[in-house]
């Protein structure tokens, strides 16, 4: 996926010369992956460029905040709302997660987070990419505790993490009653083992939903339908 300046989707682009966290696969699989059924209103914890929220706004017609505590991304995902053709639908706050779940009284019927996930890994070089990349600004426990607090009663927390971090974090989930339903495992080809999961949580326990996305066939850039379908409102290759 392409490092430059802009990226286009198919009904809006996204500014991101300054952020540390370009547009990558992740968000675009959360954005287009999380259930927005009957979602009046929405969180997106760390949105980064806005990237996902625009892509939530897009598809639903919720009003939206986008909390980013990163001064440049903040900015960024600021420019691309105003951009957008949702404009009036995206607030974007300049603020910690913890530090909004604290202030507001405000429930959301959805919460959507594209994590920073590095917990032991040593912190990039780079202050604004290591924000971005590590969790010691955001660990599991405040997100989940925050999700808890700020989720209506039959809202919805949707996350895109490691596969190898899945189980801790469903674990911690558990703490806050909240309760899987829904995860898809993400494979880059058929040959690979799942390096990604999709999850789903709400406070309402559910029968769990599970699923296999495959992103490539056996070559490089050889999609799936089934990614291509997941996507194609979006990228304009499909």
């Amino acid at each position: 996926m392409g490092r430059s300046s802009y990226f286009h989707f198919k009904q809006f682009s996204i500014f991101q010369q300054r952020s540390a966290m370009k547009v990558g696969t992740d968000g675009v699989l959360l954005g287009a992956w999380t259930d927005v059924t009957g979602a009046a209103s929405i969180l997106d914890a760390g949105a980064g460029t806005g990237v996902i929220a625009l892509m939530l706004a897009q598809r639903s017609p919720a009003t939206i905040v986008a909390v980013e505590i990163d001064d440049e991304a903040y900015r960024e995902a600021c420019f691309n709302v105003s951009q957008s053709p949702w404009p009036d639908r995206i607030e974007v706050r300049h603020a910690a997660f913890q530090d909004f779940a604290a202030q507001t009284t405000q429930k959301f019927d959805l919460l959507v987070s594209n994590p920073p996930f590095f917990e032991n890994d040593l912190p990039a070089p780079d202050r604004q990419r290591s924000t971005a990349r590590h969790n010691h600004l955001l660990p599991f426990d405040e997100l989940l505790a925050g999700a808890a607090k700020l989720l209506s009663p039959n809202g919805k927390l949707a996350v895109i993490l490691p596969s190898r971090q899945a189980d801790n974090f469903i674990s911690k989930a558990r703490e806050q009653e909240l309760y899987l339903v829904r995860n898809t495992l993400v494979k880059a080809n058929p040959a690979k083992a799942p390096h990604r999961c999709l999850l789903e949580f709400s406070p309402v326990p559910g029968l769990l939903r599970e699923e296999l996305l495959v992103i490539e066939n056996g070559r490089h850039h050889d999609y799936t339908e089934a990614y291509k379908q997941l996507t194609r409102d979006f990228y304009l290759a499909f």
